[in-house]
């Protein structure tokens, strides 16, 4: 649980597609927990197009997303200088998505002074296509604005992705107000309102059990109980990280970020020595994420000491 799609069935037909329908064609072979295998599929979806064509053009930004979220940064924007030459002649929408796997691996690279410029004009530009089918991703670049602008204008980007999403007609474009209400919530825990941050997360809650997402469903009960320990509501933090932690053993799966926040917990009512055995287990679980080493070593290091792991 960090602040953080199926394999499309018939992958094979090669006429030309409609923007809309091809680009949620496209959208469907996401796996975003496996990005590599995610690459493999948009490589072999390729192979069905003329490497000039719209179709290839759009698969290639999500070649090059896929592997920003490999951390193969420099592979990325190698993938991505191949696609703008060719897009002046397709859909406009091939450069929305362009821009914002541009934006996305400059950001996720730590240049976001590089990314803001490039979701900006993203949400220019598709807002000006003026289809419907582009609501999607006009609201994209204004989440990407949320996270990447000065922490004095998140906030603001992040309302206005929220509205954009709310007066949608395009429902995956409304599908974005689960995000956005997390992501509002983390703007307003970093300034230290946790109480209205709760209350976002708490709605976020509310969307993505409505909506029938399980994983997402839990990030969302994850975070809910993140904003009550900030609340000093330890045991109700508490009892939701643990229903978490059954829920997910029942499922065969852990969680490393579960076992930090139960750490955590029992950090602030003042007992380290309940405390070791949850850091421990978050260490071990987490050790060799890549993100959380490249972004937040420090966080791992005190996982460790907490659970009086070999460093």
């Amino acid at each position: 649980m960090i602040r953080a799609a199926v394999a499309l069935a018939a992958a094979g037909a090669i006429m030309p597609a409609m923007a809309s329908d091809f680009s949620t064609r496209v959208d469907a072979l996401w796996n975003f927990s496996d990005p590599a295998a995610s690459e493999a599929r948009f490589r072999a979806e390729r192979a069905n197009y003329s490497p000039s064509s719209r179709e290839a053009l759009e698969i290639d930004t999500q070649i090059a997303r896929a592997q920003g979220l490999q951390r193969r940064f420099d592979a990325a924007h190698a993938t991505l200088d191949s696609v703008s030459p060719g897009l002046a002649a397709v859909d406009p929408r091939v450069r929305v998505r362009y821009l914002l796997e541009r934006g996305r691996a400059y950001n996720s690279s730590g240049a976001s002074d590089k990314a803001v410029p490039l979701f900006s004009e993203a949400a220019t530009r598709g807002t000006a296509a003026g289809r419907p089918d582009d609501e999607y991703y006009v609201v994209d670049a204004l989440h990407m604005l949320g996270i990447a602008a000065s922490p004095a204008e998140r906030l603001s980007f992040n309302l206005k992705a929220l509205a954009a999403a709310d007066a949608a007609t395009d429902a995956r474009a409304r599908n974005w107000r689960g995000s956005l209400l997390h992501n509002i919530g983390w703007t307003y825990f970093d300034a230290g309102d946790y109480a209205t941050a709760l209350g976002y997360w708490q709605r976020a809650l509310a969307f993505r059990e409505a909506a029938g997402d399980v994983q997402r469903t839990r990030v969302a009960k994850w975070t809910v109980a993140r904003g009550l320990r900030a609340l000093g509501r330890l045991a109700e933090a508490e009892a939701m990280q643990r229903s978490l932690a059954d829920e997910l053993a029942a499922a065969g799966e852990t969680d490393g970020f579960v076992f930090e926040e139960l750490a955590e917990i029992e950090l602030a009512r003042g007992n380290p020595a309940a405390a070791a055995p949850w850091a421990a287990k978050a260490w071990a679980a987490l050790k060799d994420d890549r993100n959380l080493a490249a972004n937040e070593p420090a966080r791992l290091a005190r996982l460790a000491a907490l659970g009086n792991m070999p460093r």
